[in-house]
């Protein structure tokens, strides 16, 4: 079982205890004000600390431990995220009370670009969204979060991994639960610490990806398609098969997405 499991699961996988998603979460005083400055304090700091680090570690080649292990802590504290393949996103959000799209803060901090990649998801009468201050993305405080049905919202985001989205879900001011985001490596500012710094702000899936050889084709999609380099290649039989690393895989499923032969599946990590 994995640390967040351990200290916020009760007994399960800590994004299905539904405590996580709890009012008397919400209605903490700090985690209201917490979200209220997300957009701004979180992630736009958060990409400019990023920059000032990246720097550091060309001129350098590595950060100091110390630092590394304080930045995760601190993510782990307030906005933590983890991987999740379709089917478990598809279930969080069939469960939920409340669904709204909203654009990508990763994205508008990195490109002043709007896209609609982002879900926050309710499973009380109190959204947390309500909290947000949309002026960030240019609008007026109150704008831009657009209401979706369940089913919407899990067709969106389907077409979103058919692109090459990874699903993800955060907490704001950990343990509570309160978004799905479906980004990229390039975009993510999740991703691109973990691959531009080395400091992991994300925890791998509950699964990892698992090839069935007799069925691969040696096409070599799943390789180009993996964002995490989880992937490699050996040569049987005049074949290219893949060979997956459980350690670098984080089981977003999007390898299994595009296998055309179904020779990708997606199993538990700690079985």
């Amino acid at each position: 079982m994995c640390e967040f499991c351990t200290k916020h699961g009760d007994g399960k996988i800590w994004y299905k205890n539904a405590s996580n998603y709890s009012q008397d979460l919400l209605s903490d005083l700090n985690r209201r004000r917490y979200i209220g400055s997300f957009f701004e304090e979180t992630i736009q700091n958060g990409f400019e600390t990023l920059g000032r680090l990246e720097t550091i570690v060309r001129k350098k080649g590595r950060l100091p431990e110390q630092v590394k292990r304080a930045m995760a802590e601190r993510a782990k504290a307030e906005h933590f995220g983890q991987v999740l393949p379709l089917e478990e996103i598809r279930d969080l959000v069939m469960r939920s009370a409340t669904i709204v799209r909203m654009p990508c803060a990763c994205r508008w901090a990195a490109d002043k670009k709007e896209l609609r990649c982002c879900y926050g998801i309710s499973f009380g009468p109190d959204p947390w969204y309500k909290g947000c201050d949309m002026s960030y993305f240019g609008t007026s405080p109150d704008a831009g979060l657009e209401a979706l049905s369940r089913e919407e919202a899990v067709g969106q985001m389907e077409e979103l991994e058919a692109y090459g989205a990874i699903h993800t879900i955060w907490t704001l001011m950990t343990p509570f639960i309160g978004s799905i985001c479906n980004c990229s490596l390039r975009d993510c500012l999740a991703m691109r610490t973990l691959t531009g710094i080395g400091v992991e702000t994300m925890a791998r899936a509950e699964y990892v990806a698992q090839l069935d050889e007799g069925r691969c084709s040696g096409c070599g999609l799943c390789t180009e398609r993996c964002q995490f380099s989880a992937i490699d290649s050996v040569v049987k039989g005049g074949r290219d098969i893949p060979v997956i690393d459980p350690a670098r895989c984080f089981g977003c499923g999007l390898c299994r997405q595009t296998c055309p032969v179904e020779a990708l599946a997606l199993v538990p990590r700690h079985s």
